[in-house]
């Protein structure tokens, strides 16, 4: 298990955390939450062993091996299969170790060498030798890439393929302790899906920061925040926490009112007879009862992010349509000169009404930014026609929407420009002033109006272009994944406007709660065409799962024939017996545990699952109090398992 005691934690004389403790049970899987700033990143590096506490004991178990996402981008000419195929290092140091004994310059006849590589052959073998390289597809194809791309050079994809290429690297590493921090943002829906089941499966212990609510939900039993430099944990998912939190600031506030009402009341004793010597003592008694009273803090609102479409000047019906439509990319030379075409969407027939909310469904490569690409005029259509409404004004968000910003620029220079750009057209005052305050709308106040882009976080720069398409007043907005970056107040914040907002919305995200807070509708970008899905977001999901599981089933197959090859020779070498009075005890011992350990779980579930259904206040905190202890009780038992486990497999 995971214990922190009484740690404090500072980032330069910023304390973070202060004298905080809790215990993670392994096998629990922990979604970490709290503001930005608030130190989640920090206390990540404090469980990756990247920094050390500054007070208090950090505990881990030192056999524990611990995946993590790495954060740099890779630059190798490596294959995607044989970058991904590194990550399992127990597998890499046995290769290495069998390479080293079967080039050692030894007498053909060494018994002890002989036995050293027959052990090494086995060890392989166990490690998962054989089917390293479907395994290692499995999870490139499952985060979106095509059959085609597995042996393509790492180097050769752009930055977020890479970033998903870190993903499914950390994930084939053997692990205890699973490290993720943003899994989702470089990853579509589909591949979205694919990961929480992947995740789910997964059996150690593992720690997710995200802001995606619905991810959290699906793939966390336990959740930690961090706010006000404490750390809280929380049986349950998301959803869960919010409400248990809810609770307890309702308990909260009581209290304080309650408080508030009694240190009144003793204080209008001590004023009324301080003065009076008969009373002195009593006065002086409650004085003292006054200051030994451990004040308990009011509730804080936090200060809300919150902003607002502005009303469009007009609204044309239809907004567009599409005709005939063929849609994909066009090759160009140095010149200019047209040299190739890729169709990838043909026969597109839609009409896009005022008012309508569209969700854009499809696996990754199918066309959904290309479509929206070409309605957003960034690409010319091959075929067909685009019949735009009278006074169409396009508000598009782009997924490289952030590196068309100017990194040495500021938001006010940013704003500036578009002002100016906007001209005549532009119904908005444009003094400096006015747009410093209109920036601070979107929380760039004070001196953030003259930081440079390029410095900013993604978050920032996101919250820079949402108020540059607010401020153009569109009527269409175009929206292809705008919460890439967003934390949960500002994708929240989003929500909201989008469903306050008067025009047409088209989106594409990987952020099921916006979908599903947004949307109306939905159309399918696939196998070429555009056709409207008629099912909600978890049939969807269903969709993606088999056509995932199709995939991997593939290159499976692939795999297989592709290993009929002459196979490694095998030294047969004799082995000693293991007592079999060793075994017996732990065998027993395990089946035991195991057949205890099965009715908890399921009482688990069942508690987890009337957890997610309650609405009554006290039965939340019960049922929060029977998880909790149940969750304990299961740790303890888990970690004998994996003691017993551990020595049986060393004992055969």
């Amino acid at each position: 298990m995971i214990s922190l005691k009484n740690i404090v934690l500072r980032r330069s004389a910023k304390v973070l955390l202060d004298n905080v403790s809790v215990t993670l049970n392994p096998g629990e899987k922990v979604g970490l939450v709290g503001r930005n700033g608030a130190g989640k990143s920090t206390l990540f590096a404090l469980f990756s062993g990247a920094l050390h506490e500054d007070g208090g004991d950090f505990y881990k178990p030192k056999q524990w091996l611990m995946a993590q996402v790495a954060q740099n981008m890779p630059e190798t000419s490596e294959s995607a299969t044989d970058f991904v195929l590194g990550g399992d290092t127990r597998l890499a140091e046995l290769r290495q170790t069998l390479t080293e004994l079967e080039q050692a310059d030894v007498a053909l006849d060494d018994m002890d060498h002989g036995m050293a590589i027959a052990q090494a052959y086995t060890d392989l073998a166990d490690a998962g030798e054989h089917d390293a390289v479907p395994r290692a597809q499995a999870l490139i194809l499952g985060l979106g890439f095509n059959n085609d791309e597995l042996e393509r050079p790492v180097n050769s994809f752009s930055g977020g393929w890479r970033m998903r290429l870190q993903l499914a690297r950390a994930l084939m590493c053997p692990s205890d302790l699973l490290l993720l921090d943003e899994p989702t943002n470089h990853l579509d829906l589909d591949a979205l899906v694919w990961l929480e089941a992947w995740l789910k499966r997964y059996a150690g212990t593992m720690i997710v920061i995200s802001h995606d609510r619905e991810f959290l939900d699906a793939v966390t039993n336990v959740t930690l925040q961090i706010e006000s430099a404490q750390l809280t944990r929380y049986g349950g998912n998301y959803s869960a926490f919010e409400i248990l939190k809810a609770q307890q600031l309702e308990l909260q506030q009581a209290a304080f009112s309650k408080q508030q009402e009694k240190m009144a009341h003793l204080q209008k004793f001590i004023d009324r007879f301080k003065a009076k010597a008969s009373k002195a003592k009593q006065a002086q008694s409650r004085v003292k009862a006054l200051e030994r009273m451990e004040k308990i803090a009011p509730l804080l609102a936090e200060a809300e992010f919150t902003f607002e479409f502005k009303e469009p000047t007009n609204l044309p019906n239809p907004m567009l349509t599409l005709t005939d439509g063929e849609f994909g990319y066009i090759t160009l030379n140095e010149d200019g000169e047209e040299i190739g075409r890729k169709r990838i969407l043909s026969g597109v027939n839609k009409s896009v009404l005022a008012g309508q909310r569209i969700g854009i469904l499809g696996a990754n490569g199918q066309g959904k930014s290309t479509l929206v690409k070409t309605i957003a005029r960034d690409l010319k259509a091959l075929g067909g026609t685009i019949t735009e409404g009278k006074g169409l004004s396009i508000g598009y968000f782009a997924q490289q929407e952030l590196d068309v910003l100017r990194p040495d620029d500021n938001p006010l220079e940013h704003m500036i420009r578009l002002a100016r750009d906007l001209g005549a057209a532009a119904k908005e005052p444009t003094r400096e002033q006015d747009l410093r305050s209109y920036l601070g709308s979107f929380n760039f106040s004070g001196d953030m109006v003259k930081q440079k882009v390029g410095t900013m976080s993604g978050g920032e720069k996101a919250r820079l272009v949402l108020a540059m398409i607010v401020w153009q007043r569109p009527n269409l907005l175009l929206l292809d994944e705008p919460t890439n970056h967003l934390d949960l107040a500002t994708r929240e914040a989003l929500s909201m406007a989008l469903n306050e907002f008067e025009g047409t919305v088209m989106l594409v995200s990987h952020d099921r709660a916006l979908l599903r807070s947004v949307c109306d509708e939905f159309w399918m970008v696939g196998r070429g065409v555009v056709t409207p899905f008629d099912g909600d977001l978890d049939d969807y999901q269903r969709y993606l799962l088999d056509e995932s599981k199709r995939l991997r089933e593939e290159a499976k197959e692939a795999a297989q024939e592709a290993s009929k090859a002459p196979k490694l020779p095998v030294v047969e070498v004799k082995r000693a017996s293991t007592p079999i009075e060793k075994l017996r005890p732990l065998k027993k011992e395990l089946t035991a545990l195991e057949a205890k350990m099965a009715p908890l779980s399921q009482q688990k579930d069942q508690l987890e699952t009337q957890l997610n259904k309650s609405q009554d206040p006290a039965e939340l905190a019960d049922l929060g109090r029977q998880l909790q202890t149940l969750h304990e009780h299961l740790g303890q038992m888990e970690e004998r398992w994996l003691v017993l486990t551990s020595e049986l497999e060393s004992l055969s």
